[in-house]
């Protein structure tokens, strides 16, 4: 499974939880994670590479969401675990 397909994965992963997904040019950090209002914001930069927004959604997913509880595609699972923080906030 490529970097693109696991992005896409993780943006559905993180919209069938209640974040919302903001799809920006910022200049290729990636984006992130942030609270506006007690609404969370996902925020997809659409200059990063695929692996650096992946990477960045994995670490969204890894503080809202307890994956040991859910269905995830072995692919998914492991390049969460392998790419999102372990220390959940």
């Amino acid at each position: 499974m490529n970097e693109q397909r696991i992005l896409e994965e993780l943006v559905m992963l993180l919209e069938s939880n209640g974040v919302a997904i903001r799809r920006e040019p910022l200049a290729g950090g990636a984006g992130g994670l942030c609270t506006i209002s007690g609404r969370h914001i996902f925020f997809l930069d659409t200059q990063a590479s695929s692996v650096e927004a992946a990477s960045a959604a994995a670490e969204a997913v890894v503080k809202l969401i307890d994956i040991e509880n859910i269905y995830l595609r072995p692919e998914i699972r492991q390049f969460i675990e392998s790419n999102g923080s372990s220390i959940k906030e």
